[in-house]
């Protein structure tokens, strides 16, 4: 929206939320999320055509197009729990907007959503509203990436804009895509029917993460073989019909979409009687969940089979870097396991505050007493560093490749072990200061 804003000036853009301390943040010179970039983005708008408040029912009636952009989590309970996505505020917005408009309005969805929600949201719209409302609804899924957001919108691979094929529909799309193609090309706007829109976010997120967790799969054959997979995946990367992107092995992949839209595609397959589908991407999340359990493995048993009362330098939390986002981050599992295991973790990201930490461990079982215990969170990796028998690379921060790797030896335990699960920490550097080094995917 922030962009939009910055890029048609002309259109008045107000982004509504509930959470009065979330708006504060907004209007603030500290936004609520980090992404480089977008301050400045936000402050070439605000107040002048882009605007936050915690009003619903003033911004629904002003509107003539309304992007539903709620979450959509894992449903945790209930049918499809673990898999299904939880649509409950997709139908409370949908409710909210039937019960204030009086005129015609364009609904966007911009959740990413089970194929065929746009059916059951003209279902609800259409039922709760007065006689004079109308409604199109159209599917526009998001394709940014974090850490590169503010780039990835103003130069989009494609803008993706589903509508229902009927003359009131054609025009809503184009409505939508006329505001898009203030900067973008039309030839990178494709326009679809609704279901096809709404299938190509779960479908895209599915075969970047299937792409992953594929390479990371290779990366255990690399490590019993003594190959390399960077090598092995520079050397099949170059082949035009596989490309190089994607192909990084790493400790695993988190993120808000990635597995949430696996289980989502999952639980979708099995809905329409698909199984042996649903069980071929059931298979890339446990493949996901296998490296961050083999990650620790090799820790411990590098680490003489135990690390009970070892002090390990965690650097990075977030679940990659240029963000402060931690939801699914592989840091939260490897962090969790370490601390079952009876190790002492000193934690450094430059972006994830304590709270957020100690919050994301309470949730997979990490208590507060065992937390205060054994887990420090310090504001650099030198710190974390101190006394430490282990250090684990686990967001791939650009400031860690520029780690002064002499001083950090000066400050371990002897011998000094490295686990680099994102591949970044420059190789001749720990060998030429001493370090015992273990990189993903490497023999």
């Amino acid at each position: 929206m922030a962009m939009i804003a910055a890029k048609c000036p002309d259109i008045q853009v107000t982004v509504v939320d509930l959470n009065q301390a979330r708006i504060d943040a907004w209007n603030s010179d500290v936004l609520p999320v980090y992404e480089p970039g977008l301050d400045e983005v936000v402050a070439s708008a605000r107040g002048r055509n882009l605007h936050f408040t915690t009003d619903p029912k003033a911004a629904i009636k002003a509107a003539d197009l309304i992007f539903v952009s709620v979450g959509t989590p894992t449903k945790t309970q209930g049918i499809g729990a673990g898999r299904a996505a939880d649509l409950r505020y997709i139908e409370s917005a949908a409710r909210l907007i039937a019960e204030v408009t009086e005129g015609p309005k364009i609904i966007v969805e911009k959740s990413t959503i089970p194929v065929k929600t746009a059916e059951a949201i003209k279902t609800i719209l259409s039922a709760n509203s007065c006689s004079e409302a109308s409604f199109q609804v159209l599917s526009n899924p998001e394709f940014l990436a974090e850490g590169t957001a503010i780039d990835d919108l103003n130069s989009p691979d494609r803008i993706l804009i589903g509508g229902e094929s009927t003359p009131e529909g054609d025009a809503a799309v184009e409505a939508l895509a006329s505001v898009y193609a203030t900067w973008v090309p039309r030839e990178r706007i494709i326009t679809t029917n609704l279901w096809s829109s709404e299938l190509s976010k779960l479908v895209a997120n599915a075969f970047l993460a299937q792409r992953i967790s594929s390479i990371n799969s290779i990366s255990a054959l690399c490590e019993a073989t003594g190959a390399d997979v960077n090598e092995v995946a520079n050397a099949i990367g170059t082949d035009s019909r596989i490309g190089p992107k994607f192909l990084k092995a790493s400790v695993g992949f988190g993120g808000s979409c990635f597995q949430k839209d696996v289980l989502n595609l999952t639980y979708l397959c099995e809905s329409f009687g698909l199984p042996e589908v649903a069980e071929y991407w059931r298979q890339v999340i446990h493949l996901n969940d296998w490296q961050k359990s083999r990650f620790v493995e090799k820790m411990v048993r590098t680490l003489f089979n135990t690390v009970t009362g070892k002090r390990l330098a965690i650097l990075g939390f977030a679940f990659k870097k240029d963000t402060n986002d931690t939801r699914e981050s592989a840091a939260i599992a490897i962090c969790r396991d370490l601390l079952l295991e009876g190790a002492r973790l000193a934690i450094y990201d430059p972006k994830v505050d304590a709270d957020q930490i100690q919050a994301d461990l309470a949730y997979v079982g990490i208590g507060e007493e065992l937390f205060k215990k054994n887990v420090e969170v310090v504001d650099d990796p030198y710190t974390a560093c101190e006394h430490a028998h282990g250090l684990a690379a686990l967001t791939e921060w650009d400031e860690f490749r520029e780690l002064d790797f002499a001083k950090i030896h000066g400050l371990m335990f002897k011998p000094a072990f490295v686990f680099d699960g994102r591949s970044i920490l420059p190789m001749a550097a720990l060998k030429e200061h001493g370090f015992e080094a273990f990189v993903i995917g490497k023999g």
